[in-house]
């Protein structure tokens, strides 16, 4: 499927942190270590950082691999950041929406990252899109299973859900709805970082006080890396790393 990663933590090069690793998200794009479903990820790629004192986050995407792309290379070696959330993408179903639907998507401060499939898709999240406001149907970035997530978390965010609960209510909703969906999810606002493990695997590594990263999978050997248990919600900054079971769906 995909390959995605979150940091929060002192200010870093993109590159330091997506390029230079031994085995890197961009080395993920064409040799991942732990991938259950895909081999290659050259559908897409996409990275969005935050700058000092400015909520809005800036986003740079692209249809094609990451391993091709010059000017990503030099965004890399320039651009420094507190709060980075960054992907490659292995499309489920091809489509014509180019790097619209590569990740990361972006409102409202947030930066949003979807790893995995839904099942027996588009049919199976009819009734939970039913459900939606059509101005937000409309408004999709992408014809995709993972921008319909994304809008049904906003749309817990703007009922008034923490961001924690949004994620973990809409992984439960759509589980339901799709069983045997993988649901990886990674959220962040530049300084806390949400993610579920649910059908793929999801690592950690935490320095408290100093740097978190949550990533589909470590882009080194360090110790340090934890994986998260399957069907779990982490909520993480710099300082803490808080693991939370996912109950399964009502029969």
């Amino acid at each position: 499927m995909c390959r995605h990663l979150a940091y929060v933590g002192p200010s870093v090069a993109l590159g330091q942190l997506l390029v230079s690793p031994q085995h890197s998200l961009v080395r993920q794009s064409w040799e991942p270590r732990r991938q259950r479903y895909g081999t290659v990820n050259a559908d897409g790629f996409g990275v969005g950082w935050y700058a000092e004192g400015d909520p809005a986050p800036g986003r740079y995407r692209r249809q094609g691999p990451v391993w091709g792309d010059e000017t990503f290379a030099d965004l890399a070696r320039v651009v420094r950041s507190a709060g980075i959330l960054a992907a490659v993408r292995d499309a489920t179903v091809a489509g014509a929406d180019g790097e619209a639907a590569a990740a990361p998507f972006a409102a409202d401060g947030l930066l949003f990252s979807h790893n995995g499939a839904v099942k027996a898709w588009p049919a199976s999240l009819a009734p939970l899109a039913g459900a939606l406001p059509p101005a937000e149907l409309l408004t999709l970035e992408a014809r995709s299973d993972s921008a319909l997530i994304w809008a049904l978390v906003r749309h817990r965010i703007s009922g008034g859900d923490t961001v924690p609960q949004a994620v973990a209510d809409t992984v439960v909703d759509v589980a339901a709805s799709a069983p045997g969906s993988r649901l990886n999810l990674l959220l962040t606002d530049g300084s806390t970082i949400v993610a579920t493990a649910w059908g793929d695997t999801l690592w950690y590594l935490t320095e408290p006080g100093h740097r978190t990263v949550v990533a589909s999978e470590p882009y080194d050997d360090d110790p340090l890396w934890r994986e998260v248990p399957d069907r779990t919600l982490l909520t993480a900054t710099r300082t803490d790393v808080l693991l939370t079971p996912l109950k399964e769906p009502s029969a």
